[in-house]
């Protein structure tokens, strides 16, 4: 498929035309390099190309099949201008070395403008468009030919193999791992995410391990069984994340199926993904949502005057929520127990939520991973429009949505009086398009007709206030008694009380101010552990010890970088005269930690003193080996704005006496992440060294 779209391609305008400069092919045919000269019609002004004095330009592109590797390199660069502009360009075919069925593209490229008549701001431009241009085609480009191929009757081409006299040593030079002797690579290589059934039905490779065991996540039958149907390339999306996250967040990865609501709620955008979902395990770990279900019991007013439960399932196997909106004093509510405690509330009715979607899983033998909502609103009036309730309702939503995407499969909204699109058009700004699309909206008794609620729930299980059968164990409401009520400053002390239940701080780090936190030590051999998460930028993680104690901390004023976070402060402690080396030394190795990262660690102290944990802006260094910055650089001085980094940590001392069997292992990255994390091991013996653990 991709030899087709040579000598020229209909689908790039600017491939005008192509000539094959070299060839060769090895005798066993397992080599094939085919080098050409391309002529390109740029798309450049036309005053640009009679300054040049030229109206095509031409790139030499030379091609490496390997079938007994099984992998495809295409080099390219330019001829024409060479002393002028420098231009290579690498791509490469593999096979996924976890799953065969796989085929893994990877692209690179590099631009070096020395002179250029004057313009060499514009013929940057020109590069990057075009560039940008032929990447965005470039799978739609393979996608055309391997359906013309199919349309010709070609599904797949046999893997190559050995002639007979090479297969003794082959067999004896390849005893390093028995998986793919042989290749196909046009095919494989083309594929780009797409299926390949066929050429892995005619390999000889040995049997996967047991399907649908946890240690096998690209088992089919795994995925089919718990995550559903999914794409090779939603699956490569899948394992790229995961591995990403096993790379910076040893310990605390989340289980796949949470991993996939992420990425599904981003349309599979990897980058997108990954930063709704660091954000939200920072958060988790912040407000220690795992044990939310363990530690927190609901106030008795919310247990008698909340009128929402789960009831049965749907006919798709969904745990179904009821919730009988019109019937809740809204305002009763936020008057007796504060916006917070509501949000809590319903924090932990998604986290039920998620452990019935694992059982109905088990129960019904296909993937869960959602819910259905059922919302009765018999009995809204303007009183549920209350402003505070309002906000408190956009608040529970906003933190839903962030934390819990893609966990509602379809939310039925029944007997919507005439002030629902009032509240509607309040809330529906701040839903997510794709939550959006699974909102059903009935009036009346819309509900009892065709394609109304027996559609979608089994007649034996409707609810009796919805006319049904079944009784309903969901409390009926009502108003919650004055007498319940709190003043303001009873809840706005209520509510910094629940959400300051943790054990973790934030801090702001800034370029040239860095936050700094002070431990004394008394007994020598004490262990300093830690525990920190990088919510924001990249910073660099020092230990320093002095003999005498630093000024008392001051804190980064408040104008001179702009804070405006109430949980980011800034704690300077080593003074500007003093000097490493003289007043202060330091003992462990500097860490550099990338955005998105969890790190844990430990030091076991030799001298008492003061020692000093650092977190400081860490600055991106240039290339060393070309003058353009690295594409990974130039991302992440984007996303640091204004030269501010944040972190969330946790430090702890541990006595001499202690230090044995006081911890399950200071090497141990396990921490609040008990329910979507899975098993994590972790060491029983304890070091007597420092360490960092990643």
């Amino acid at each position: 498929a991709y030899e087709r779209r040579f000598p020229t391609c209909p689908l790039i305008p600017m491939f005008v035309a192509s000539d094959t400069v070299n060839e060769y092919k090895s005798e066993d045919e397992a080599i094939h390099v085919i080098e050409r000269r391309c002529k390109l019609d740029i798309d450049a002004p036309r005053l640009l190309k009679k300054i040049a004095g030229v109206d095509y330009v031409y790139f030499v592109q030379k091609n490496s099949l390997n079938r007994r590797e099984r992998t495809l390199h295409i080099e390219a660069y330019n001829e024409t201008f060479s002393n002028r502009v420098i231009i290579n360009e690498h791509c490469c075919y593999t096979v996924h070395p976890d799953n065969e069925d796989w085929t893994c593209f990877e692209q690179s490229a590099s631009l070096d403008i020395k002179s250029f008549f004057g313009f060499e701001s514009t013929v940057e431009k020109i590069a990057m468009k075009q560039y940008t241009s032929n990447i965005k085609k470039g799978k739609e480009i393979i996608e055309y030919y391997l359906k013309q191929l199919e349309e010709e009757g070609i599904t797949f081409v046999p893997r190559w193999t050995p002639p007979v006299a090479c297969k003794l040593e082959s067999s004896t030079s390849h005893t390093r791992r028995p998986v793919s002797p042989a290749i196909n690579i046009p095919d494989s290589a083309t594929k780009e995410g797409l299926n390949n059934k066929e050429l892995l039905n005619t390999s000889s490779s040995p049997s996967e391990p047991t399907a649908g065991t946890p240690d096998d996540k690209l088992d089919a039958d795994y995925i089919k069984r718990y995550l559903g149907d999914l794409t090779p390339m939603q699956e490569s999306c899948l394992i790229r994340l995961r591995q990403w996250l096993q790379e910076t967040h040893k310990g605390k990865i989340p289980k796949d199926e949470h991993i996939l609501r992420f990425l599904r709620a981003r349309d599979f955008n990897i980058d997108k993904a990954r930063e709704i979902l660091c954000q939200s395990l920072t958060w988790r770990k912040q407000h220690q949502v795992d044990y939310i279900l363990d530690t927190w019991n609901p106030p008795q007013v919310l247990q008698d005057y909340y009128a929402g439960g789960w009831h049965h399932h749907d006919k798709d196997g969904r745990p179904l929520y009821v919730l009988r909106l019109g019937q809740m004093d809204t305002k009763g509510l936020v008057r007796a127990l504060g916006e917070e405690a509501l949000l809590r509330y319903v924090l932990s009715i998604n986290e039920e939520g998620l452990r019935r979607c694992e059982e109905n899983t088990k129960v019904f033998g296909r993937p869960i991973s959602s819910w259905t909502c059922l919302v009765d609103l018999e009995g809204l009036n303007m009183r549920h429009l209350w402003r505070p309730g309002v906000k408190a309702l956009l608040r529970i939503i906003e933190v839903v949505e962030a934390n819990y995407p893609e966990t509602l499969g379809r939310l039925l909204i029944l007997r919507a009086p005439r002030v629902f699109p009032v509240l509607w058009t309040l809330v529906s700004p701040f839903i997510d398009d794709n939550t959006r699309k699974k909102f059903l909206i009935y009036a009346g008794n819309d509900y009892q007709g065709p394609g109304g609620l027996l559609d979608y729930i089994d007649k034996e299980i409707i609810p009796d206030f919805l006319g049904g059968e079944c009784m309903c164990e969901v409390p009926e409401g009502g108003l919650v008694p004055k007498s319940l009520y709190r003043t303001a400053e009873e809840l706005e002390n209520e509510d910094v009380k629940l959400w300051t239940e943790t054990i973790y701080q934030s801090a702001s780090v800034f370029k040239g101010a860095p936050h700094e936190v002070l431990i004394q030590i008394v007994d020598a051999s004490s262990v300093i552990t830690w525990d920190f998460d990088v919510c924001k930028g990249d910073i660099v993680f020092n230990i320093f010890h002095s003999k005498r104690a630093p000024q008392p901390p001051k804190k980064d004023s408040l104008g001179a970088h702009s804070i405006t976070s109430p949980g980011g402060n800034n704690i300077q402690l080593i003074d500007k005269v003093w000097q490493l080396g003289r007043d202060y030394s330091m003992v462990e190795s500097p860490l550099i930690c990338k955005e998105g990262e969890s790190v844990q660690g430990s030091h076991v102290t030799r001298w008492p003193g003061f020692y000093i944990l650092q977190w400081k802006f860490h600055s991106m260094p240039a290339c060393a080996t070309t003058n353009l910055p690295r594409v990974d650089d130039v991302l992440a001085s984007l996303q640091v704005s204004s030269h501010k980094c944040k972190v969330m940590y946790y430090t702890e001392v541990i006595g001499s006496e202690d230090f044995r069997g006081s911890m399950t292992s200071l090497e141990s990255s396990h921490s609040g992440f008990s329910q979507l994390s899975a098993a994590t091991t972790s060491s029983s013996q304890s070091h007597s060294s420092s360490m960092i653990s990643r």
